[in-house]
């Protein structure tokens, strides 16, 4: 397994070993030792989700606050999909600042993102399932979030305005100063 810290301090990228032959593949794609010694933190997974989403669905930017913050490490079974991770944690440096990255079935990057994270993905194939482990369960009294096209943040969503779909619940998220961090 390859681990890269991106720009944003304690979120990475996580290439697992893959293993080919004439039959296919076989990868590990999650061990919990060897990730929490790769990323030098005690992450302990205590929920996974799984969404389907078509071509242009932006399911952005969702975070949880106080003692039910979660930790995420994301993947995507089929498809592909631009996976961002914004900074929300106030005393931060990199406040505000995102990355983005290209995650796909064919390429088996996985993201690890840390508590203090904003999180979202846009579907960029026809179809795409994202799977996801979370180190902390879903509170609804928690939930925050950020509208995904905040000019403070500038996410290139890789996506035609006119493909984007974005539910009901997302389109009326405040932007990043008025969210509730």
């Amino acid at each position: 397994m390859t681990v890269t810290e991106t720009k944003l301090k304690g979120c990475f990228i996580i290439e697992p070993s893959v293993f080919e032959d004439e039959r296919g593949y076989f990868m590990e794609s999650f061990n919990k030792e060897r990730f929490n010694a790769a990323i030098g933190a005690s992450i302990n997974f205590v929920q996974d989700n799984q969404s389907f989403s078509s071509r242009g669905v932006i399911r952005a930017l969702h975070y949880q606050i106080g003692e039910h913050a979660q930790a995420k490490l994301v993947r995507v079974l089929s498809g592909t999909v631009l996976d961002v991770a914004v900074d929300i944690r106030k005393d931060s440096p990199s406040f505000g600042e995102h990355v983005a990255i290209e995650l796909s079935a064919e390429n088996r990057k996985q993201l690890f993102i840390p508590r203090g994270f904003a999180h979202g993905f846009v579907a960029l194939s026809d179809t795409a399932e994202f799977f996801y482990k979370c180190d902390n369960y879903y509170s609804k009294e928690a939930e925050g979030g950020i509208i995904y096209n905040d000019a403070s943040i500038n996410i290139d969503w890789k996506v035609p305005i006119n493909e984007v779909l974005v539910s009901e619940k997302d389109v009326i998220l405040p932007t990043l100063d008025k969210a509730r961090l």
